[in-house]
């Protein structure tokens, strides 16, 4: 298997890994929301938002290795 095969198999592994956390993220800031934490809920939900930007470029990384 050649680096770029290893590259696309790892970018896909942490894309489905982050998108795990990420749910795990909008549950735990509901969770702090309703606890009435609403000030750790927005870090939470901040973190989600890069969180999935972190994906979306991840993404654009595993699209370019395809287009060689």
């Amino acid at each position: 298997m050649d680096m770029i095969e290893k590259a696309k198999i790892r970018l896909e592994h942490w894309m489905e890994h982050n998108s795990h956390h990420l749910e795990d993220y909008e549950e735990f800031a509901a969770d702090l929301e309703a606890a009435g934490r609403k000030e750790s809920a927005e870090y939470i939900r901040q973190v989600a938002a890069l969180t999935a930007k972190t994906n979306e470029l991840m993404k654009k990384a595993l699209n370019s290795l395809s287009n060689v």
